[in-house]
């Protein structure tokens, strides 16, 4: 079973997704370490995840939103760089200890707003096109998870978070003329906020029900898991 040095089950908002998708999956993942084929992860949305940081964190420094978000959206950059670099980390990010289930969710945030003393997530998302009616709906277990957290640990919440998404609209040719011959060019990205109504309930409940799944034994498959259906059939294949 996945734990930590002090022999407690740790999960973070990635992991509940995949436990909302295939309980199977997911018990075979955390309790022995067999995990979904996958092929090689694309650097690009990691890459851009980076830069939007610390392009965030320039107009942070200014006291002032980015250009394509002023207006719309709900509040100011959380201006305490210090909580930021912590619940920013992978391995560390903000975090809660369910002493009764001897389990803990942790999640770590891309950015916060803050509005009249109110917390507010904010997750950035680099897709290839622009966001349909319904893509958010599958960050609202994500967004859930880091307001739960950040209830948890004292601040108040509002009854929603945001998503950004950024998706590329064109290649802009910026100097084709300058002497070094080299031209220079610029991506413009469309950017969408999107404000999502969140439900903190909901993520413990999900954190709750995926700790004592994996305390008992191995679950069916989820009839419409793909992973799973290929399993067998591989098994069963002559």
């Amino acid at each position: 079973m996945v734990k930590d040095k002090n022999g407690r089950i740790v999960l973070s908002p990635s992991a509940l997704n995949l436990f909302l998708e295939c309980a199977k999956c997911f018990w075979l993942e955390k309790n022995r370490g067999i995990h979904r084929p996958s092929g090689a992860f694309p650097s690009l949305p990691g890459g851009m995840d980076a830069v939007l940081k610390k392009y965030f964190d320039k107009f942070r420094a200014q006291g002032t939103l980015p250009p394509e978000i002023e207006g719309k959206v709900e509040g100011k950059l959380l201006d305490d760089p210090r909580f930021l670099r912590e619940w920013r980390l992978n391995m560390k990010g903000i975090r809660w200890r369910d002493e009764k289930l001897d389990a803990e969710l942790m999640g770590a945030l891309d950015d916060c707003l803050v509005s009249n003393n109110s917390y507010i997530p904010v997750d950035y998302k680099t897709r290839g096109w622009a966001a349909k009616d319904d893509s958010h709906s599958y960050y609202v277990n994500q967004l859930n998870c880091y307001t739960f957290l950040l209830q948890k640990n004292g601040y108040k919440t509002k009854n929603f978070a945001y998503l950004l998404f950024y998706s590329p609209e064109e290649v802009l040719d910026l100097d084709a003329g300058r002497p070094s011959g080299r031209p220079a060019s610029l991506v413009a990205f469309n950017v969408e906020p999107r404000k999502v109504e969140v439900e903190p309930e909901a993520a413990y409940k999900v954190f709750k029900s995926a700790v004592q799944l994996l305390r008992g034994p191995k679950p069916a498959s989820h009839s419409d898991c793909k992973f799973c259906s290929w399993g067998n059939n591989f098994l069963t294949f002559e």
